[in-house]
């Protein structure tokens, strides 16, 4: 009787999901600090001091020959920035609302805006913080030149999507193998460090080392991702379309096990964390 009409169109449907997720978003961003330009100086400060952390070691262990020619702190935030992109959105996934949060009393609420809205706010918060540092840096220290942005900044996005893939998969497993999922995305996001090919490019791995890499979808983001960045290398071992079509595998995979997975949902879940 007091209820107000909604129009049951796909259309406004569609409207009200974004919504819902753009809401979400906003939420998720406040809940890393209450004062939202704290949260982007912390996330910056992170970038900052894993830079500063590899060109340290670069210098010191003399690697610094082995990377590509030109800016050679450019070098390194291109690698740095799509690592924390994908470690960060694999994290942010996996530690969304499940279906027994408080959150999902409310009627319009479900999983899949939780998952959105962790996925999207973690891509703003690096987007922003890529280009704070890197304006603070082209502007305080040298200029820098990127050979295709737009190339670059699909990699971006593409290292984001696939970190939303892994997340999707260890978020359906989590509820199931609380203790296993926890133990292997942390030691993914540490194998990353070095797997992701951040330190090297493909082009001068051996075949025996190549084989050790080319598995990971975010080795392949990275050195393509440099191929755009730079305009003197042409990734040879690498390709877009391998990270690509995993991830969308993996979303499916993902999906299918979070579907199933909500129809067991249990409050008692949260005790076995």
């Amino acid at each position: 009787m007091f209820q107000a009409s909604r129009s049951k169109s796909t259309t406004m449907g569609g409207f009200r999901l974004l919504g819902l997720i753009y809401h979400g978003s906003v939420r998720q961003i406040r809940k890393s600090h209450g004062n939202a330009i704290i949260g982007l100086l912390m996330n910056m400060l992170q970038t900052v001091i894993l830079v500063g952390a590899f060109y340290i070691m670069f210098s010191v262990l003399g690697m610094r020959g082995n990377a590509l020619r030109g800016d050679f702190l450019l070098y390194l935030m291109s690698g740095v920035f799509l690592f924390l992109t994908f470690n960060k959105t694999m994290g942010a996934v996996l530690g969304s609302e499940g279906p027994t949060s408080p959150m999902m009393q409310h009627a319009p609420m479900n999983t899949i805006v939780a998952i959105a809205s962790a996925a999207l706010s973690t891509l703003y918060i690096q987007i922003l913080s890529m280009f704070f540092v890197g304006f603070i840096y082209h502007a305080a220290f040298s200029p820098i030149t990127i050979y295709d942005p737009v190339g670059a900044a699909m990699m971006l996005l593409l290292s984001w999507f696939s970190g939303l893939s892994f997340g999707m998969v260890f978020l359906a497993l989590k509820p199931w193998f609380p203790g296993f999922v926890s133990l292997a995305a942390l030691l993914y996001q540490r194998v990353n460090m070095i797997a992701s090919g951040k330190m090297f490019v493909a082009n001068t791995l051996p075949s025996t080392m190549l084989a050790m890499f080319d598995w990971n979808p975010l080795f392949h983001c990275i050195d393509q991702a440099r191929g755009f960045t730079f305009i003197n290398y042409n990734p040879h071992f690498s390709s877009i379309s391998y990270p690509f079509y995993f991830s969308v595998a993996l979303i499916m995979i993902g999906l299918m096990g979070e579907f199933y997975t909500r129809k067991f949902a249990s409050a008692s879940w949260y005790a076995r964390r």
